[in-house]
Parts: C-alpha cells; structure tokens; sequence
C-alpha cells in the first residue's frame, strides 16, 4: 500500500450564487465526511475502483492512459489523473501504474447525495493521492489549482468554492478568480503549467474560527438538487434582469463581508444577522430568476429552526439538499431536531467542534 488521501465534504453558510462572480465572497465550510483515496502500485495495468464501479487502465506507447469500458463514472478522477500527471511529468518524474480505490461517507448506502460536493472532494483526494504517489510535496496552492483545473475541465461552471474547501478545511472566506480569464487554459491546448506559480485574478482564501458560542446544526431534505443545472438556469435567467442581478450581487457582498468581520472579531451576533439577512437576499434572487432555491421542505426546515430561536437559511443552489441553522445558547436545538424529525427531516452529524 503506497498512501491514503482525504478530502472532506463543503456547506455553503452564506454567499451561495455571487460567488460564481469573480471577487464576491463566500463563507463556506468543511465537515466531517470526506471521500478517501487509496493508491497503490501496480506491475502493468491501472485501475480505478469506487463503489462496485471499476474501470481499467493500460499505458498508451506516448504514456497516456487508455481506458476500457464506461468513463462515465470516472469524469473527475480522470480529469485530476491527467492535470496532475501532467505536473509531474514537468518536475521529470517518470510515470508509474497504479490502482486509485475510493470510498466516500458523502453520500448515502443508497446511493442519494447530501449535497457535500462529492466531486470536488473527489478531485481533490485523487490529486493529493498522486502527488504522493510520484512523492510530490503537497503544496495547498498546487493542489488546488490542478484540483480547480480539472473539476472545471468536466463540469464547466461553478465557483471552486468547494474545492477550497476540500483542499484547505475548516471554515474559510472564498472569493473566486477570473473564470473568463482562465477559460483559455481549460478549453484549448494552451501551456496551463504556468498558471500553478501565477497570482489567479480575484482570488482568495482565507480561514476563518467558528465563535464558541454558535454551533452548526443541519438538516437534509432527502431532496438531491443538480448545483450545476441550477446554476445555469440563475445565469439565463440574469441576463434578462441586469439590472436586479447585479442589486443582488451588492447586497450579497455587503452581507458577507459584514458576516466575515464578525468572525474575524468573533461577534456571534453579527453572524447570526448575517445568516438571516442572507436568506432574505437569496429569496429575492429566487423571485428575480424564477428558480425555486428555497423548496417547500427547505422552507419548512428555515421555519421550524427560526421557531426555535436558530438562525437558518439554504445551503448551497437550494432546490433540495440541506439547510444549515446556527444556534447560540438561546436555541432550543432539542425540540429544533425532534420537530425535523417529525417533519421528515434528517439531522445529519456533519461538524464537531471538539474534532
């Protein structure tokens, strides 16, 4: 056994939508479930084994891997294996053969998504399981512009926010960089290399402290949302309505960046207003676009969480997943869980303080 790698699972807390927009902050993060990446060394031939999945891989005379049978499943792992295998090549390392075995605790028994960005963690996983493979120092940066790259090769729009995540965990203050700026480098075969010692225009991450006094709870709907389908209905949307997206997009900053300043001098309540205001800016961004961010469930979850003295609101594009509350001492979190419950609302155990 060569190495293990992990990459932990993202929630948005507030500034989901206008972090798709260069320079826009977010807050987002990490938990406690995370996808794991065995790698191994291999005599001849690769392979890639997630779930009851597997997919083999031969050496190509040019030393490319060649695939044999349905990549479908594999669209990130490939994509990370190529960016980062391309990397290594350029520090003139030789290139091995290995086998790549995943599990992830970010979705469940049967199958259903949370919502935790399992692809990006995914990404992630495989990039630093190969890193170590080659015996690549782990560089955070690196990791997360090849990481970047790749995920973006497959999916094509998304902020990164939860490649951040995955690749620097615990909470953190994310702003994205050019997407049109980069676009070159994913969509022809222009040198991207470079790009992985360059300052990323607007880019930026910083780690940020829960206050003691606030706690995360979160509740899954049992509802799966396509982040990217929705994401691309706000951007057909917004283009008809400039002139409301772009209120939307000053509000959302002003409303982040109040609640980072709120952790930066650990001021729970500014948080808490934070989260609350956040929720009023993304519902008027759901009448703008005509997207249905806040679902009925989700809305029951924010409602039965607010009764309890919680501040709540969506996580992530909405349209299902999870909501996130946070509490302080005033929060009646036993009652706020046995109502869910009764709702059909699972609690999920996604954060521990004391971790």
């Amino acid at each position: 056994m060569h190495g293990v790698q992990c990459a932990p699972g993202k929630l948005y807390i507030a500034g989901e939508y206008a972090v798709v927009e260069p320079g826009y902050p977010a807050i987002i993060a990490a938990v406690d479930k995370s996808v794991t990446v065995t790698i191994e060394r291999r005599e001849t031939c690769g392979r890639i084994q997630w779930a009851n999945a597997t997919l083999d891989l031969k050496r190509s005379a040019t030393n490319q891997w060649n695939t044999e049978g349905d990549v479908s499943t594999f669209r990130f792992v490939l994509s990370a294996i190529e960016r980062t295998e391309q990397y290594v090549q350029s520090l003139g390392k030789q290139l091995g053969v290995y086998q790549l075995t995943i599990s992830s605790d970010l979705t469940r028994t049967d199958g259903r998504k949370y919502g935790l960005g399992s692809s990006a963690a995914v990404t992630v996983a495989c990039t630093k399981a190969i890193l170590a493979f080659y015996e690549v120092k782990i560089e955070q940066q690196i990791v997360f512009k090849l990481a970047a790259l790749a995920h973006l090769s497959v999916q094509g729009n998304g902020s990164c926010g939860d490649i951040a995540a995955g690749v620097y965990g615990g909470w953190i203050a994310y702003t994205s960089f050019d997407r049109k700026w980069l676009a070159p480098f994913i969509s022809s075969k222009k040198d991207w290399l470079p790009l992985l010692k360059m300052d990323w225009p607007k880019l930026s991450i910083r780690p940020l402290v829960l206050p003691a006094d606030l706690y995360l709870i979160v509740g899954w709907t049992g509802i799966p949302a396509s982040t990217a389908k929705l994401i691309d209905r706000v951007e057909k949307a917004r283009r008809g309505q400039k002139k409301g997206y772009q209120h939307f997009l000053k509000q959302s900053k002003a409303c982040v960046e109040k609640m980072i300043a709120g952790f930066l001098n650990q001021q729970s309540e500014l948080i808490l207003e934070g989260i609350r205001e956040n929720r009023r800016i993304l519902a008027q961004l759901s009448k703008l676009c005509g997207v249905f961010i806040e679902t009925d469930k989700l809305h029951q979850l924010c409602s039965i969480a607010e009764n309890n003295r919680g501040a709540a609101k969506t996580s992530g594009a909405g349209g299902g997943d999870c909501g996130i509350v946070l509490a302080d001492q005033e929060t009646d979190q036993k009652a706020l869980i046995k109502a869910w419950k009764e709702h059909g609302i699972t609690p999920l155990a996604l954060y521990d303080r004391e971790r």
